[in-house]
């Protein structure tokens, strides 16, 4: 008998978590939750059908608790995600809509939980931010816990695999995640999700390769199936040919090598052959990310983004909620710095949803510190928690999108305010705080030589400056192939406010996407840069850029630089001169 050899299948998804792993499938299957029917509840029923619905989610809520506490003590920084879940299971918009819908049209539960996030799912796709479209994945893990209580339908339990396997689902939780086991899970693969989703962050932080987004994956892989994971592209290879396997092997060995190389010299700092230091630093989202933060070499945590836990709440939190949860990333950083930037919701759904708003040109709207000044009792929630949160390390406070020296005059204003209130309540504080602002509207640039009257230090965001300066709106795919980091438009307004900052005694750091890219890192140091901040992956190799570059020659290279009037031309004369250096000394291929 002759076995036909199975056809080589490539999906392509999106590489959420670097690397590549080779093995077997294993699906994780979630039972018929999603086959729903519809029913008429009698009305004398009804308080019975309600219960029924409390039921289920009090005991999604004692499930959850029971996996917080069982979380190896190594993966204890992921409970807050898992934290964040227990509080959505009484979010009104999920657990009061349902009760609402059950009563009102007198429909079974599992129906109208059905139809209530059904709704919640689009109001969250419409959202133009791609970090709070993931949100909606949040609604849709905890009301499928629910779900399979109602439906008595059997939970996922992953920690109870005994055999080395990759992990394909149509989507995993916070839950799923958090109860990997590193020596069992060489890798996973999901028809949904994103690089913002938790799974992605989640993956990133334990290290484990990842392609998410792989929409046919589920139906087309069978468990035991071999797979090539390609975390690094996006891809995944169904029943790779002999060939594929003996080439990703090779791969998976040079990757291997390459990131022990980086990482063996990641806690070493950052001075060029010249002497001079720059501060290497991660961008966060969530507390548990600042774990990957430390593990990859970071001076500190250069952008602490605060929204999440503003988003899925139908309340604001409270000063204690912030509170806690800077405190904890302030602790484990101590006494490197942490930046933690304030509310910045980027002025769409994200913001009607708390304020009742419609914004016709929300990236032109009231968002981040034009919203924060609108509201100041939500404003000074935040500013007293980081205040409180700065007596146990050392805090810095960043301030997004000011373009005008009279919002840097009000938000002093009101943190003064704040720490005047806390000490009234005899509640620990740091006043001694340092406060910057974000250099990402053209119109601070023009004034920024008043502005550094009155703040500490700067932190540019490429991505904003970029979009704010060449009118280019970065999801509009029409002209999203203008955005370019190295125009000689932002340069020289780098440039201006590099001067400036010298000139003053002010910090210059940089927070965008710009500064995690290798080449680019001799343009930074000759715009004397401080600080770069970047996803803690990057943290390693920047570092390494750093070390093998003189300061001084990099600052003459950007006389030449400054000169040149076309993208093209500045990035042509950028590889010429460094290119080669860098495939030599940093291995960025």
């Amino acid at each position: 008998m002759i076995v036909k050899e199975q056809q080589e299948i490539i999906l392509k998804g999106i590489g959420a978590s670097p690397g590549i792993c080779i093995g077997k499938a294993y699906l994780v299957d979630r039972g018929t939750v999603d086959v729903v029917k519809k029913y008429i509840i009698r009305k004398e029923d009804l308080e019975k059908e309600k219960n029924r619905f409390k039921a289920s989610v009090q005991r999604a809520k004692e499930e959850l608790h029971q996996i917080i506490e069982k979380t190896p003590e190594e993966y204890r920084e992921h409970a807050n995600i898992l934290e964040t879940h227990v509080v959505l299971l009484k979010d009104k918009m999920l657990y009061g809509k349902t009760i609402e819908t059950i009563e009102r049209e007198r429909v079974n539960a599992e129906w109208a939980l059905r139809k209530v996030v059904a709704r919640l799912k689009d109001i969250f796709r419409d959202m133009s931010d791609p970090y709070f479209r993931e949100r909606g994945s949040d609604i849709v893990h905890v009301s499928n816990r629910i779900m399979r209580n109602l439906s008595g339908a059997d939970h996922v339990s992953i920690k109870d695999i005994d055999k080395r396997v990759i992990l394909v689902a149509e989507d995993l939780s916070p839950a799923d995640t958090s109860q990997i086991q590193l020596e069992r899970v060489k890798g996973f693969v999901t028809d949904a999700g994103g690089m913002a989703s938790h799974t992605g962050i989640i993956a990133r932080t334990l290290q484990i390769p990842a392609v998410l987004g792989a929409d046919r994956a589920t139906k087309t892989i069978r468990n035991d199936d071999l797979l090539v994971v390609d975390g690094t592209n996006g891809l995944l290879i169904i029943h790779p040919s002999e060939s594929t396997l003996i080439e990703y092997e090779e791969r998976r060995a040079r990757h291997e090598i390459r990131i022990a190389s980086i990482t063996r010299g990641a806690d070493a700092p950052a001075v060029t052959t010249d002497g001079v230091r720059v501060e290497v630093m991660g961008n966060i989202e969530l507390p548990e990310e600042v774990v990957a933060v430390r593990d990859f070499g970071g001076d500190g945590i250069g952008l602490y983004r605060s929204e999440f836990q503003y988003l899925s709440r139908t309340t604001f939190p409270s000063e204690d909620d912030l509170f806690d949860k800077y405190k904890d990333v302030v602790e484990v950083m101590a006494p490197r710095p942490v930046v933690i930037r304030t509310l910045d919701i980027n002025g769409d759904k994200a913001v009607s949803y708390l304020s009742g708003a419609d914004e016709a040109n929300p990236a032109l709207g009231l968002r981040a510190i034009r919203y924060c000044l609108q509201k100041p009792e939500v404003f000074k929630v935040q500013l007293r928690a980081i205040l409180r949160a700065a007596a146990f390390g050392n805090v810095r406070i960043l301030i997004p999108m000011i373009s005008d020296f009279e919002e840097v005059v009000q938000v002093k204003r009101l943190l003064d305010e704040s720490a005047i209130e806390l000490e009234r309540r005899g509640v620990p504080c740091r006043r001694e705080i340092q406060m910057g602002i974000m250099v990402e509207v053209p119109s601070a640039v023009v004034m920024i030589d008043t502005i550094a009257k009155k703040v500490d230090f700067f932190s540019i965001g490429t991505n904003d400056l970029v979009q704010y300066a060449m009118a280019i709106d970065r999801q509009n795919r029409q002209v999203a192939h203008l955005f370019n980091p190295l125009h000689p438009a932002l340069i020289r307004m780098v440039k201006h406010v590099s001067d400036v900052a010298r000139d003053e005694g002010v910090r210059l750091a940089m927070c965008g996407e710009m500064a995690a890219y290798p080449l680019h890192i001799p343009v930074l140091l000759g715009l004397c840069i401080d600080e770069l901040s970047m996803n803690p992956q990057s943290i390693p190799l920047v570092k390494r850029a750093v070390r093998t570059l003189s300061a001084s020659d990099t600052r003459g290279f950007m006389d030449s630089l400054l000169k040149q009037v076309r993208a093209s031309d500045v990035n042509a004369l950028l590889r010429e001169a460094y290119e080669e250096h860098m495939t030599r000394h940093v291995h960025t291929e």
